[in-house]
Parts: structure tokens; sequence; C-alpha cells
């Protein structure tokens, strides 16, 4: 890189004063604007290995479904495959009777004939021509003067009016794109729009499109803003224009851009449903929906089956989409970090049915665009008691004391430190049952019997007789006290002094499970929790109670062989 990066670039500053009558930053989208998909032409054109003609079929089909009005097919003269996919589309009667397609032509007669012959038979078409005014490809590209570039634009509409005129069984419209308006001269891009305005004659009912694009995104997004006001404000017969923008990412934003433009006075947005497109691809239109979204706007597309939408895109375009792609992303919904998963965790447990969403870090229900809950934390060496008991809740009805969610944190934290990877919720579950529910050594319970008496003396109300395995023999214990765990404590007779004890149900009905938390200590020992989960309440406390002990007695064992 340069050391001093002004001797080769310069700023862009797209007009000579500072635009003083912006109104776009007080501005706020209320309403979605009209959607144009061009993954079938602008995003194909990007790709290694362009679509084949089922995947162009089944990405069509897509776009529809999900809720598209206006999609842009192809580029029907720049090769056989794009003419015969929209032949097809027309000839078999596969777009329905709400959704108008666009075909893409450049400023030559020859090219122009042929993309009316391809969408010719078609209930609604748009053609859609452009040419680049900016001044470097005026200069560089096609050695070009400003009237030419002009005069171009002009002829080319002519034909396109004259060749669509022939077809009068399909309802034409026109789409006209001054190429690179993003660095074109303000004034020369109006001069260039209005003189199509006058070639078209457009009227309210059947409108013509300008669309501007940022074909090379060269300025923040503020500054593209300014320029789409500038020329909103500026355009003759504005009720007859849908003014709409095609921002790239060569700055990485967009998306901003995008938002900003509709603030500035668009009326519709071009782009591809994970931001495909040449060089860094066009917007993303997924993220700019799902935006909308989330300010409590519908956007009027539908992606409440989001993973069916990536599924699709990945296969017809080759091409993955990022794990932590806004909204889409196999981990967007997935949090590692311990403090987000607690907050999460939280929000969830807060959040009541058809009430504002309020759930910290997550902007949007993940439910509503079809991901279930189970994906929204994930556990690794980064991690911390709130993913891993939310999984364990989630998963399998345990509700974990707060005191264990900690202490089982640290044995999750274990694991991934020595394997350095992450674990799944199938793996969580594996290691609490064998940190909690599968420690049947040194102690094992075989079975137990209770008796109680009300008017017995204060400590022996409950009496317990109980049939223990101690290390592969079996013994007989009897013991007494207020209560069951009263009595099978002193039953035990081993020091054991109860610190805490929680129980709740899991299930409904006949399969209904108790689930039971003690924490306890062994003589002056630090205390331990054990968990228990049995179908009778009773021998699930008994069960905790075994598994704390359990811990206890193999934790003071590992200690005394690392001494």
């Amino acid at each position: 890189m340069l050391s001093n990066p002004s001797d080769k670039y310069r700023p862009f500053v797209p007009f000579a004063r500072d635009f003083a009558e912006r109104t776009w930053p007080s501005k706020r989208i209320t309403h979605p604007p009209i959607w144009m998909s061009t993954d079938l032409r602008d995003g194909n054109q990007a790709l290694i290995e362009p679509m084949s003609v089922e995947r162009k079929l089944r990405m069509f089909q897509q776009l529809v479904k999900i809720g598209f009005k206006e999609i842009e097919v192809g580029f029907p003269s720049a090769s056989q495959t794009d003419f015969d996919f929209v032949r097809k589309l027309v000839d078999e009667n596969l777009i329905p009777d709400d959704v108008t397609i666009i075909v893409l032509t450049q400023s030559r007669d020859d090219l122009i004939h042929r993309t009316v012959e391809a969408a010719a038979g078609a209930k609604k078409a748009i053609v859609h021509m452009y040419n680049a005014c900016a001044p470097a490809f005026r200069k560089i590209v096609f050695n070009m003067s400003k009237d030419e570039v002009r005069d171009l634009a002009v002829n080319g509409t002519r034909l396109i009016k004259k060749y669509t005129g022939e077809h009068p069984e399909t309802y034409w419209r026109y789409e006209y794109s001054p190429e690179v308006f993003s660095t074109t001269e303000p004034e020369f891009a109006l001069q260039v729009c209005n003189a199509v305005t006058q070639a078209w004659q457009p009227t309210v009912e059947s409108k013509i499109i300008f669309n501007l694009p940022a074909t090379i995104e060269a300025t923040t997004p503020n500054m593209y803003a300014d320029q789409i006001e500038w020329i909103n404000n500026r355009l003759e017969h504005r009720d007859c224009i849908v003014l709409s923008v095609h921002p790239h990412n060569d700055r990485g934003t967009a998306v901003a851009a995008a938002e900003l433009a509709v603030m500035a006075g668009a009326d519709r947005i071009e782009g591809c449903l994970f931001g495909h497109g040449e060089r860094t691809g066009n917007v993303d239109l997924v993220t700019l929906a799902l935006n909308l979204y989330t300010q409590g706007i519908h956007p009027g597309l539908d992606f409440s089956d989001i993973d069916e939408v990536r599924r699709c895109v990945e296969y017809c375009t080759q091409l993955p989409v990022h794990p932590r792609h806004p909204y889409a992303g196999d981990l967007v919904f997935t949090a590692f970090s311990g403090s987000h998963q607690d907050a999460i965790k939280k929000g969830f447990a807060q959040q009541q049915p058809d009430t504002l969403w309020e759930v910290p870090y997550l902007p949007i229900d993940p439910a509503d665009l079809g991901r279930s809950y189970d994906a929204v934390i994930r556990v690794n060496s980064q991690s911390g008691k709130g993913g891993v008991s939310y999984l364990l809740e989630q998963e399998h009805g345990l509700v974990l004391p707060r005191r264990l969610q900690i202490e089982f944190s640290r044995a999750i934290q274990r694991v991934t430190d020595e394997t350095g990877r992450e674990v799944t919720a199938g793996d969580v579950y594996d290691l609490f049952n064998k940190e909690y529910l599968d420690l049947e050594k040194p102690w094992k319970l075989v079975r137990h019997r209770i008796t109680g008496d009300p008017k017995a003396q204060t400590g022996r109300q409950f009496a317990i007789d109980v049939e223990l395995e101690h290390d592969g023999a079996v013994r007989h214990l009897k013991g007494q006290g207020d209560g069951a765990i009263a009595a099978f404590v002193d039953a035990l007779n081993l020091g054991v002094r109860i610190m805490d004890y929680h129980e709740h149900a899991i299930g409904t009905g006949t399969d209904t499970r108790a689930a039971s938390y003690v924490e306890l200590r062994v003589g002056d020992s630090s205390s331990g929790f054990g968990v228990g989960v049995h179908a009778d309440i009773v021998t699930s406390s008994f069960l905790a109670i075994l598994s704390a002990v359990n811990r206890h007695f193999i934790n003071k064992a590992a200690e005394a062989m690392a001494a």
C-alpha cells in the first residue's frame, strides 16, 4: 500500500457545492419499496459457473414464492441460454399473471430487437436498457461526447418503443439506467433522463422507470442519498416516473445506501437475495427486507422459511451463504459468548406471546423466519452457564438452579478447552448425564420403603428402610427424620448436610417425571450438586443425593491421586 494514497486516489465529490437542500436525514421509511430481483441476471453473471436452465427455473419459482412481482430474468441478446430461458417462461406459461418479467439490453438496434423478441407474448414485460454515462466511461471505454451518449439513450428508447409496439399482446413498460450514475455528473444524468422521458412519453398510468445505479460504489451512502434527492427534485414529469436504485457493494455499504436512497425519494430497489452480483455484489434484498420487518413494517416479501430460501440460492448459485450473514446465516442466531447466552436465555424466559419483541441481542424472533430456538445458543470455550442451561431446558426440560448452572459450565469449559471444538446440544446432554445422572458408584440405589407417623416425635415422623449397593456389596440401612429426605440422609450416615433443594416436573400427564437438584456438603467439604430424574418424586430426590455424594467421593479420589 502507498504511504500517501492521496497521490493516487482522490475523494469523489458529486457536487461542486454543498447540497444544502437535502431533507432525507429527517425522513423515516414507513412502507416498503417496490422490489426488483436481478438474481437471474446480475446475480447470474457474477457466478463462476452460470446457472443452468433447471437452476434458473428453480430460482425463478423461489422468487415468485417469496413474493417478487418484478423479476429480471436475463440478458437474452447476450446468450442463447438466456434467450431460450425467457422463451421457456413465456411459451410454457410459467409466469404468474401478477408477475412482470424484465429483460435487459444495450442500446443497439439488433440487440433491442432480439430482446423484445425474447419477451414477446408475455402478459407483462419491462424492457430495461442501459448505457454508461460517467466521464471515465465516456473517455476511456467508448470515446464518446456527452451529446453522443445522450443520443444513444434517446435512439435506443425510440427503438424499444417501435419494436414493442409490434407486439400489442404484451403490456410493455420501459426502464432506463444511466449506467454508472454514481460517478456521473448529476446535471448530465438529469439531462439524459429528461431526454429519455421526452422520447418515451410515459403517463401516470404507465410510468417509466429510471434506475440510478451505484454501478461503482464511489462514496459514502449519505452522498449517494444526496444525488438521489437532487435528481428526484428536478426530474420532469416526476408523477410519471418510478425512481429506482441499484446499489453495488464496492465499499460494503450497499444496504445503507439503499435505505438512505429510499429516504431521499427512491420508489424501487433492485438487488439480489443475498447480495450476489459482479465484483463485490449487488445490494442484499434479504437484509433490506428484514431490516424493515424489525421496524414493524412488513416488506411485502415472505421469508418465513429463511432456511429454504438459503438452500435454494446456494443450490442455484453454487455459492455458500456466510454463516454469519444477517438473518439467514447458520450461526446468525447463535451465541457462543457466555454473557450473551445468559442475556438471551433471560430474554426468552420473560418474553410473552403476542407482545413486543424484547430479547437482548436478537433484533428479530427466529421463529418468524422458521428458525427453531435450538439453533440460538451453541456452546464452545467462550460460552457460559446461560447457554448451557438453555440447551438443557429446551431439549430436555431440565431447569438448572443458578449455582448448578455455574458448576456444570465449568465441566463444559474443561471439555472445550481440552478439545478446542464446539460442543453440540447432544454433547451437552451426554456430558450432563455423565457428570450427574449416570453416577452409580460408589453408591447405587436399589430399593426403598418409607413409612410415616404424624404422631411421632420431631425427627422421627418418617422412617426408611433402604437397600443400597456400595462398591458391589448390598447394604440394608435404616433412618428416621422429619421428612423422606431427612430420613434418607440419616440412613446414609455420611455426615451429609443439605444446603439447597429444587424440584420440578418434566412433561405432562402420565409421562411426567420429576427432576430433583440437591446441593449438599459431606463433612467439611465444599458444597456440590447432584441431580436425579425419576417418575417418582421421592425416588428422584434420593437419586439426586446419591449423585452429589458419588461426585464428592470421585472428586476426592481424583484429588488424592493428583497429590
